[in-house]
């Protein structure tokens, strides 16, 4: 029940279950891998780019194969950044 308290009101929240928590973790989960699926897409409409520039003849072979290898360097980046986060958060639910 909600609680008047001066200007604010206060609405008391059980803590979690351990199941809810398990719960929330594969949430996590699940969207720590919809957004590595997004990084790979945006990898490979990048590297679509790349190589249609490349057969265009708008960029020379090394600039193709230097974009290319920034292209998954940023990748790995970002994927390695998104573990992270779903790490720490997925340890911070399971804590009590």
């Amino acid at each position: 029940n909600p609680v008047p308290d001066s200007d604010q009101v206060r609405i008391p929240i059980p803590p979690l279950t351990q199941e809810r928590r398990r719960d929330l973790a594969k949430q996590v989960k699940k969207m720590s891998e919809d957004a590595r699926v997004a990084v790979r897409a945006a990898r490979r409409d990048a590297m679509d780019l790349v190589k249609d520039a490349g057969k265009d003849g708008d960029i020379t072979e090394d600039e193709k194969k230097t974009g290319e290898k920034k292209i998954q360097e940023l990748t790995d980046k970002y994927v390695a950044t998104v573990d992270e986060v779903a790490a720490s958060k997925e340890k911070e639910i399971m804590e009590l």
